[in-house]
C-alpha cells in the first residue's frame, strides 16, 4: 500500500512539472542541449572528410565499433540514435505546447509590445519545421541511403560526394544548415535563461557566446558541401 501511495505520489508530481510552463521550459532547454552537444560532435566528424577518404571512412568505422568489445557492433550508434530520437520529441511536443499555451493566454491589447518575442517564436517555429523535414531527408540520403542515387553501402565518403554533387542536395542542406544556426543561435540563450544561467550581468556574454556557437555550427557544416562543389574534396 505504501509503495502504491509512493507511486501515485511520485506520477503526480513528474506529471505536474510537465504540465507547468517552466517544466516544459526545463524540458526544452535540457534535450536542445543535448542536440547542441550532438551537433558540435557530428560537425567535427564531418570535417574529418579534409583529410581524405581513408580518414573519413575510417571514422564512420568507428562510430560502428565505438564501445566493442563490451558493445555489439553498431549497439553505441544506436544508444546515441535513442537518445537524440527522444530528445527531438520531447523538445518538438513541449515546444509545440507552450506555442499553443502562448497563443492562448496572449492578449490582443499586447500585440504591439509582445513583437519581437513573437518574431523569434516564429522564427524557432518555422526553423524546427525545417530541421524537422530535413532530418527526415538526411536519414534516408546518407544513412538508409534509399533516396542517394549514386551511393555505394559501406562507403561514406563517396556517399557524402555524391550527394554534394547535386544541386538539390546542396540546396537543402544549406538552407537546413541556415536554419540550425538560426536555431542554436536563439535558443541556446534562451535555455541558459531556463536553467538559471542568465543574469544581467552574463546576458552579453551568453549572447556572445550563443552567436559564436551558431556561427562555427553553420560554418564547419556549410565547410563540406563548398568544399565539394568548389573541387576541394573530390
Amino acid at each position: 500500500m505504501a509503495s502504491a501511495t509512493r507511486t501515485r505520489t511520485g506520477g503526480s508530481a513528474a506529471s505536474a512539472v510537465w504540465d507547468s510552463t517552466i517544466g516544459k521550459k526545463i524540458v526544452m532547454a535540457v534535450s536542445g542541449l543535448i542536440m547542441l552537444g550532438y551537433l558540435v560532435a557530428h560537425m567535427l566528424g564531418n570535417l574529418k572528410i579534409f583529410f581524405g577518404s581513408d580518414e573519413f571512412n575510417g571514422y564512420a568505422h568507428w562510430l560502428r565499433t565505438l564501445g566493442a568489445p563490451l558493445l555489439h557492433h553498431e549497439w553505441a550508434l544506436w544508444i546515441v540514435r535513442v537518445v537524440l530520437l527522444v530528445a527531438v520529441v520531447a523538445h518538438a511536443v513541449s515546444a509545440y505546447q507552450l506555442s499553443r499555451r502562448d497563443i492562448k493566454a496572449r492578449p490582443v491589447k499586447y500585440a504591439h509590445k509582445r513583437r519581437r518575442a513573437s518574431y523569434a517564436t516564429r522564427t524557432m517555429r518555422w526553423g524546427g519545421i525545417i530541421l524537422g523535414l530535413f532530418i527526415v531527408w538526411h536519414l534516408l540520403d546518407l544513412t538508409t541511403l534509399t533516396l542517394n542515387e549514386r551511393a555505394w553501402a559501406g562507403h561514406p565518403y563517396e556517399n557524402v560526394l555524391a550527394t554534394f554533387s547535386t544541386w538539390y542536395g546542396n540546396t537543402i542542406y544549406i538552407v537546413a544548415m541556415a536554419a540550425v544556426g538560426l536555431h542554436v543561435r536563439h535558443g541556446f540563450w534562451s535555455a541558459a535563461q531556463t536553467l538559471g544561467a542568465g543574469s544581467a550581468r552574463r546576458d552579453r556574454t551568453l549572447k556572445v557566446l550563443a552567436n559564436g556557437l551558431a556561427l562555427v555550427l553553420f560554418a564547419g557544416f556549410v565547410a563540406v558541401p563548398v568544399a565539394v562543389m568548389t573541387g576541394v574534396v573530390n
